[in-house]
């Protein structure tokens, strides 16, 4: 029962710094999605398509 809620605690815990860096990458303008690595994309992101505008 107690390893259950230290798991629990742990799995929330992780899940949140991973929502808050992802909040805070879209604060600085950077994508979730595209990291800005035009060169391993497939040359098909939005971010590619915008660097010629």
């Amino acid at each position: 029962m107690i390893g259950t809620v230290i798991a629990v605690l742990v799995l929330i815990g992780v899940v949140t710094l991973v929502i808050r860096s992802m909040v805070r990458d879209k604060k600085k303008g950077k994508s979730v999605i595209c990291g800005g690595e035009c060169s391993h994309c497939g040359h098909t992101c939005p971010h590619r398509m915008n660097q010629g505008k």
